[in-house]
């Protein structure tokens, strides 16, 4: 994460600010020496729901670039910044 010191922001939160939430994805794929063995890899990063385009990008990337193939990818992601959950109060209750 990159934070700047005198009222700039970082990267990581202007991302935020513009709908990116964090995002993980746990990656299990075949061992190119033994296919019937699974390893796995967790990616961590910034990415805009419901599409995923930096997760889109890594996996393309590991396709063409990796030797070991995919065997399941599973995504979890969670909005860091978002409105506050507020609710009308209907009366006041005092207790004395």
């Amino acid at each position: 994460m990159v934070s700047r010191v005198g009222g700039v922001v970082s990267d990581d939160f202007r991302k935020q600010l513009l709908g990116y939430g964090l995002t993980t994805a746990q990656i299990l794929y075949r061992m190119p020496d033994h296919p019937s063995l699974l390893q796995t890899y967790v990616w961590q990063n910034y990415d805009l729901f419901p599409k995923f385009p930096a997760l889109q990008d890594f996996l393309a990337f590991w396709q063409d670039k990796l030797e070991g193939p995919l065997f399941s990818v599973t995504v979890a992601h969670s909005k860091l910044i978002k409105p506050a959950e507020l609710r009308a109060v209907d009366g006041v209750f005092r207790l004395h």
